[in-house]
């Protein structure tokens, strides 16, 4: 994980669930388990120009980090999802939400741990 990038803003979340930890917890675990394959599906579709599913992938992607505050892969989803809309993805920038999204699960591994 880089460091003093934001993966997850527990504070901003728990906001939004109104303090609710028992509930943040079950989200994160649902979105680990629901989301582990989108980054490879994503870039499989944007890879074979397939840019309907790429859109759709990354809107997703974006639209489930922004709710549950996973700030840094909502930034690089919203990247991803604009180049799709104009047509041509950068290789690394589908590298990028690679790594992200691994280390975005790493984070959210760290802050389950916290409230078990």
């Amino acid at each position: 994980m880089r460091e003093g990038v934001v993966y997850v803003d527990q504070i901003e979340a728990l906001k939004r669930l109104n303090q609710n930890k028992t509930f943040y917890v079950k989200l994160l675990n649902k979105f680990k388990s629901d989301f582990k394959s989108k980054p490879d599906e994503l870039i499989a579709a944007a890879s074979s120009a397939n840019y309907g599913e790429a859109q759709v992938l990354a809107h997703t992607l974006k639209g489930t980090a922004a709710n549950l505050a996973l700030t840094e892969l909502y930034k690089q989803s919203l990247e991803v999802e604009t180049q799709i809309k104009g047509g041509a993805v950068r290789p690394e920038s589908l590298q990028d939400i690679k790594a992200c999204f691994a280390d975005t699960l790493t984070a959210i591994d760290m802050v389950i741990q916290q409230y078990d």
